[in-house]
């Protein structure tokens, strides 16, 4: 007896011995059943009338592969049957039973973290058997064929509840002190019994765990886990909405979103997640707050009213291309810089004529004029005066002092309205050879120029040219007309 349990404790210590440097290598188990005769005095399995058969016992598994443990069993308890008028057999018995057990958690059948955990198993052991006073229950040993399998419930990684069936063949047909036919069983047969026990297992050692996060290293698919973050049984990070970003990465963990933006959805696929997004329903720039800008002058097209021509932010994303505060589309001058009131044209004497409808746009004017300044009733009367009272010597661009009168009321204008430029303009009748007239009016011209410089008028606001025949003002059929048409016209320009 003692030499039995000095067997086990040996083995039991080696086994914890190997389990100190190795990841959980190691389970120990404490359970209790019954036992269960079968022989020549029972020939019933689960046979529970008047049975001995109270059992404890310990247990010790090592892991050798996902698939297959070393294990040693023991118990010491009870064998034997009670028979009525009779007494029955009783015997105390040691059993203990080296074993390979086959795991169905082995990661191809189940999950090796299951909480339910079956097996098989099939091993050799021996049985001690102590005769009690007054039964039939021969004393000695006998050496078993051990089959049998059970399953573990898994509370967490270190504590189960288990359920064992051992069923043991001896070879000897003797202990029950029979040896001859009885009903139901075989000649012959050798004794044989099954322990059913349940109990308590405790996974020992600590499972090594480099990331800390409480899942051992052997089942942690995600070793490199922060501290601190929460992980699920497989020791991965937490993704609560499954979108492959965890909960620690993502910023939307209870949305399905992009892992590319943290997590976060994006219905338009932009690049801007739906939350910072102003048009989430369309496909936008990234610049743009998630926005579309057709253009890309950096207005929104929402925003834009111009949103396929690019423009200015001041002007609502219309373009201005001469700068001028006024749109394009509403810019009657789109390439000058012009003013509101002028629909975008320039009006450079700000005389409300624009420069484009202003014969004189540099000096303010009238509208009854063209943008000019209104020429004096006085100055329009000398100009007149002029047509027919302006002569010269005849043939030639000699000036007679008759007209000087005149001329000097030319000068006087001049002198008195500083803004004016003078054309003067020299015209002849169709007398004579044509190309000379045309000479002639310009030298006439030239002539009146040169007197009206001589009275003080500057000559860079004096502009002569003849015109010869070619702009008659009356026919040239009668001394009358061919007068009015030999004349000198003054005309104002500014």
């Amino acid at each position: 007896m003692k030499k039995i349990l000095l067997g086990f404790s040996f083995l039991t210590g080696v086994l914890a011995t190997n389990a100190q440097t190795a990841d959980q290598r190691f389970a120990l188990g404490f359970n209790a059943g019954v036992s269960d005769y079968y022989g020549e005095v029972n020939n019933q399995w689960f046979n529970t009338d008047g049975a001995f058969r109270g059992h404890g016992g310990i247990s010790a598994q090592y892991y050798l592969s996902k698939s297959l443990n070393l294990g040693v069993d023991a118990t010491f308890g009870q064998l034997g049957h009670h028979i009525p008028f009779f007494g029955g057999i009783r015997t105390e018995m040691i059993q203990s039973y080296l074993n390979l057990r086959y795991k169905f958690n082995n990661g191809k059948l189940m999950p090796e973290d299951s909480k339910w955990q079956p097996y098989l198993f099939i091993g050799t052991g021996f049985a001690h058997y102590v005769k009690k006073p007054n039964q039939l229950y021969v004393s000695g040993n006998d050496w078993n064929l051990n089959l049998g399998g059970g399953i573990n419930y898994m509370f967490n990684p270190q504590l189960g509840l288990n359920y064992n069936l051992n069923y043991a063949y001896t070879n000897h047909d003797k202990r029950d002190g029979f040896s001859f036919t009885s009903t139901g069983a075989k000649l012959g047969s050798n004794d044989q019994y099954m322990i059913h026990t349940i109990g308590l297992v405790f996974v020992l050692g600590k499972a090594k765990d480099t990331d800390g996060d409480g899942v051992g290293d052997r089942r942690d698919m995600c070793a490199n886990t922060p501290s601190g973050v929460k992980v699920d049984l497989l020791g991965c990070p937490v993704d609560t909405d499954k979108d492959g970003t965890a909960d620690y990465l993502d910023k939307c963990p209870s949305v399905v979103g992009d892992k590319n933006l943290a997590g976060c959805p994006d219905k338009d696929g932009d690049g801007v997640t739906d939350a910072e997004d102003k048009c989430p329903e369309v496909k936008g720039l990234t610049t743009a707050m998630g926005c579309p800008d057709a253009d890309g002058d950096g207005v929104l097209d929402t925003d834009d009213k111009c949103p396929t021509v690019k423009g200015l932010a001041l002007m609502m994303g219309c373009p201005d291309a001469d700068g001028d505060g006024i749109t394009d589309a509403e810019d009657a001058c789109p390439t000058v810089k012009g003013i509101s009131s002028m629909k975008g044209c320039p009006d450079t004497d700000g005389d409300g004529i624009t420069d484009k409808d202003d014969k004189c746009p540099k000096v303010a004017g009238v509208a009854l004029n063209g943008g000019c300044p209104e020429i004096k009733e006085e100055t329009i009367k000398v100009f007149e005066q002029a047509l027919k009272g302006v002569q010269f010597e005849v043939g030639k661009d000699i000036i007679k002092k008759t007209s000087y009168g005149i001329l000097d009321n030319v000068v006087k204008i001049m002198i008195e309205n500083p803004s004016y430029l003078l054309e003067i303009n020299g015209h002849t009748d169709n007398q004579g050879d044509a190309a000379k007239n045309l000479t002639l009016s310009q030298k006439r011209a030239e002539a009146v120029k040169a007197y009206l410089v001589t009275k003080g008028v500057d000559t860079s606001r004096l502009t002569p040219k003849g015109y010869g025949i070619t702009q008659p003002k009356a026919t040239n059929d009668t001394p009358a007309g061919r007068a009015e048409n030999r004349r000198v016209e003054f005309k104002v320009n500014f």
